[in-house]
């Protein structure tokens, strides 16, 4: 999660209503003031910008990446912060700023999207995503795709040129078709990675699961490496005050019978609207479709008058109760932003005023 210190370099961009909850509202307002006076009586304030991003939540474990790797994921969730960042720089909106990102980490193999989706029992690759605007809630959703390179794309294009919320299957790539969406053959999305997460999966389900106790027992018997929810998501507040929220994954290895999880469920997976936050999540989607995880967090700030942070943790202890392990991005606003996650780790980052992109891995 962020500190205060880092908190306050993410929002040096920031006008006074983004200041006032690290600096307190008096002082927020004073330092407003003295910028007012140092650019002229007519220039306009700045307003606040933000943009964050996950790759997922999970058993994360440091002794067991390789240097190599660790360096990978660093790299490129800096450039998707690095990509979102210079959308919003150039007062670009929200929309624009997620799609850049998750786009990038979409097309590559680290993370458990688009390119690096998981498989499924059936060993088939089925995508889902979402996306929402906060200032008009609008919002569109894909599920259960097989054949189209960048879902997040196909989910914009359902939320703006379609008079629906959600497309799946055969139909969704039927419509990406009309829209010209890149299509590609299903063995794009093939990694032996993965394929080696199923097998090894499957060995355990063959040998110790009972059927009765199935699910429960693939969770205990999975190797370290295959507890993690590599699903990708970005929340950004723009120049002109609009919340985004966006969330693409590949679902969890070895599903089954057409499940879909809550990444592509707005109101579970990802929410946003300009009165409260904008929320993209990670983790068992069963429980957080359950909980209604990211429309919840909106809710604690909207009825219950919470602080984002204290929202965000709330929620996620909820799920935590259940049984249920993950966790969530979420930025408000006024552009104050949470990470919090109850596994050992979560890929996550942001990119503070000066441009320079931040990235976390393990909970230290």
């Amino acid at each position: 999660m962020s500190t205060d210190k880092s908190r306050r370099k993410f929002l040096g961009c920031a006008g006074a209503a983004a200041l006032a909850s690290s600096l307190g509202a008096g002082e927020a307002r004073a330092q407003n003031r003295r910028r007012r006076g140092s650019r002229g009586n007519n220039a306009p304030a700045l307003r606040p910008f933000g943009f964050v991003i996950h790759g997922g939540a999970g058993t994360i474990d440091r002794s067991r990446m390789t240097p190599e790797r660790e360096a990978a994921y660093r790299s490129k969730l800096s450039e998707a912060l690095l990509a979102g960042f210079a959308v919003l720089e150039r007062g670009g909106g929200g929309l624009d700023a997620v799609v850049a990102a998750i786009t990038l980490l979409e097309d590559s193999p680290l993370f458990n999207a688009g390119k690096g989706a998981v498989f499924t029992s059936a060993g088939t690759n089925e995508l889902d995503s979402s996306i929402m605007d906060g200032k008009t809630l609008k919002a569109g959703a894909v599920a259960g795709l097989r054949h189209v390179k960048n879902p997040i794309l196909l989910a914009r294009l359902v939320m703006e040129q379609s008079p629906h919320v959600m497309m799946v299957g055969e139909g969704a790539e039927t419509f990406a078709r009309e829209k010209g969406v890149e299509l590609v053959d299903p063995k794009y999305f093939f990694t032996e990675e993965r394929w080696q997460q199923l097998q090894r999966l499957k060995e355990a389900e063959k040998q110790k699961a009972a059927p009765s106790r199935r699910t429960r027992l693939e969770r205990e018997l999975s190797p370290p490496d295959e507890k993690k929810f590599g699903t990708v998501g970005a929340v950004c507040l723009d120049r002109a005050g609009n919340l985004s929220a966006g969330t693409s994954t590949g679902g969890m290895t070895n599903k089954k019978f057409g499940r879909v999880g809550d990444s592509p469920l707005i109101g579970a997976g990802t929410y946003a609207g300009n009165e409260t936050c904008a929320v993209s999540c990670t983790g068992d989607g069963e429980y957080f479709i359950r909980t209604a995880v990211a429309h919840d967090v909106s809710a604690a700030l909207e009825y219950g008058g919470k602080p984002l942070r204290e929202a965000a943790e709330g929620v996620l202890a909820k799920v935590g109760r259940l049984g249920g392990t993950g966790g969530l991005i979420a930025i408000d606003r006024r552009g104050n932003f949470a990470m919090p996650f109850n596994t050992s780790g979560m890929y996550r980052g942001f990119v503070g005023a000066d441009g320079q992109p931040h990235v976390q891995i393990y909970r230290d």
